[in-house]
This record gives structure tokens, sequence and C-alpha cells, in this order.
């Protein structure tokens, strides 16, 4: 892993054609693509501690081809250019003394709850590389990237998985409900928002609550319900001690899931220490995930580590792909 640059256009934009849409942090559009990698080298080129709102754009090198095979996103701030919306799941109670009922009804609320956060996004692994642990090391690094430059992120942390989106490209949360409102089909909606942001919701949505009762039967199954091909990453984020809190993506329903930033997994086990031998490792080492340098010099790969009294040995192989000598410093964190 390591930081994103012009170069990484075509095979960025290559990929974003393979997500099969929903996908709003990997447009397949050169020039939304463009904007994303200049908003990066910005951000990688300022060295302070001011948090604002800042996008850094990873990506999986493949070390012996030079291939780029997937990438990831981070964002320091949401909410900062435009209003950061989702639903807020929630339940009215009402009770009839008459009638000696309770009536519960669940309700969708437009809420910008989560302006501020910071937000990990953008993840995606080439079709032909999910194996060998790589989606975990994509998903994995961007906290390590987070914990070497942490004044840069928020105390609170967010991920958006994408929702159920049918064989024809739809969303059946969207017919159900926004799509009432705007005259738009999901594909025209997600690339609007894809490229232009989503004030146009803020312009149209209706701003009371939504009785969930009264949308279509389609919509409300899979109201927090994440698509398939992203069961494996609410569990990944899951085991990051990530949360679903009752927020869903306004646009296909998908579960929004939250973290307190220091209390992420990778974040609050990795270790920093400096290198004091790079040898074979035996059997008592560890694979780990392991980054060094910062900003647009960050780059993360597994490696294998022996923790020594002042300091770590790493293996030869993970020396050369992190491009580190003894005295260097790095970050390590076990793979899990």
């Amino acid at each position: 892993m390591r930081a994103a640059h012009a170069g990484d256009l075509q095979p960025l934009y290559e990929m974003a054609k393979l997500t099969g849409g929903g996908f709003t942090n990997l447009p397949a559009d050169r020039t939304s693509l463009t904007d994303k990698l200049e908003r990066s080298d910005a951000a990688l080129s300022r060295d302070d501690n001011m948090i604002t709102d800042d996008l850094f754009v990873l990506v999986l090198e493949n070390a012996e081809t030079g291939e780029v095979r997937g990438t990831c996103q981070l964002f320091s701030q949401v909410g900062q250019k435009w209003p950061f919306y989702s639903y807020r799941i929630g339940t009215l109670t009402q009770h009839s003394q008459e009638l000696k009922r309770t009536f519960r009804a669940d309700m969708l609320t437009l809420s910008t709850d989560l302006e501020g956060a910071s937000e990990v996004g953008g993840l995606f692994l080439h079709p032909g590389e999910r194996a060998g642990g790589l989606g975990l090391l994509i998903a994995r690094s961007r906290y390590l990237f987070i914990r070497e430059h942490r004044a840069r992120f928020g105390d609170r942390i967010l991920a958006e998985l994408r929702g159920v989106i049918d064989e024809a490209g739809g969303s059946p949360f969207w017919d159900g409900l926004a799509g009432r409102f705007f005259g738009m089909n999901f594909q025209d909606a997600d690339g609007f928002n894809a490229i232009h942001g989503n004030q146009f919701i803020a312009d149209l949505m209706p701003k009371h609550p939504i009785y969930t009762a009264m949308l279509p039967e389609s919509a409300r199954a899979v109201i927090g319900i994440p698509h398939p091909s992203g069961r494996a990453a609410m569990r990944m984020l899951e085991n990051e001690h990530f949360k679903f809190d009752s927020y869903i993506d306004i646009f296909d329903g998908g579960p929004t899931m939250t973290a307190e930033t220091d209390k992420v997994r990778s974040i609050m086990e990795a270790r920093t220490a400096p290198i004091v031998a790079i040898a074979k490792i035996g059997g008592d080492g560890a694979k780990s995930l392991v980054s060094t340098g910062r900003l647009g010099d960050f780059v993360a790969a597994y490696a294998q580590i022996e923790n020594r009294v002042d300091g770590v040995a790493i293996d030869p192989q993970g020396a050369a792909l992190l491009d580190v000598k003894i005295g260097d410093t790095i970050t390590h964190v076990s793979r899990w």
C-alpha cells in the first residue's frame, strides 16, 4: 500500500468501471478521479496538524509487476464542503388509553449527526486479486495511516457500506423512497452524487420524518442491509470495533458503521518501534501488518516481526517491500 499519485488515474478508472454501481467514492469518471487525485496530492503536501477537509487516496501496488490492483480513501472530516446526510432510524411510541394499546412506529429522519467525523471508504480490490488477505491489507492500512497522522482526523470515524442493488442495477430503497421525489432512477442519482455531491438532496428531499410502514415491502426489507459483496467488509469493520448505530445511506439504505477513532482495534493495538535487526524470523515471529513513512512516503505491507528487547526484527522480504533498514522506525500490528 502506498499513497496514490497522478499516474494512477488509468488503473483507478479501470477499477471504477468494475464496481457495478452504488460506489460513490470511486466513480467511473476521469474528471472526478483526477479531482480526487489532485485533492489527495494537496492533502499529502500539507505537513501540519490542522484538521480540515482532506482526502487521502491510497493504492495497492503489486511490488513485482508495478500494477495497481486495489485502492481505498480516507476523509479527514466529512460535512465541510456540503452537508453529510444520513437517515437515522428511530421509533415513535404512542399509547391509546381508550384502546389500551401501545403503537410503535419506525421512522427515518434526515440527519447530519455525523458531520465532523472522519470516514474510511472507497475500498476496492480487483476481482483477480481476492486472495491472500489483500482486502484486509487495504482496509487495515487505513487505520495505520490514521494512527501516524492522528491530529489530522476526528475523534469519531464512519464507514458507509453499499446497500442492496438488484440485478438491473437499481436500488429497492431508492425506488421506494427518494426516487418518488426526484424523478430520477438510482443509477442517475448515484452518478450525479458521485460527481457533483449531494447538495441536491438538501434542495429536494422532504425534511419531515418518513414512516417506514408507508414504504413498499421491497424498500423496508433492505433498510440497513449491506450488499452481499459487502458482508465480509461489514465483518471486518465489526472486528475493528465499528458498529451499526441506526444510520443508513440516503440513496440505497445501506448501513453506516461508526466507531471511536482511538478505539479502532488496529489503531489501539498497533505499536511503533525501531528496527534493530533484519533477519529470517523463526517460529516465534508474528505475521504482521507493518507501515512506515509519513504522508506521501507512507507505505504498508505484510511482514514477519519479532519483538526484541530494544526494538523489533523484521524479515528481509518485508524490509525490502517497505524499503527500511536498521535504525528506521516502523509501526506494526498483528495480523488477525
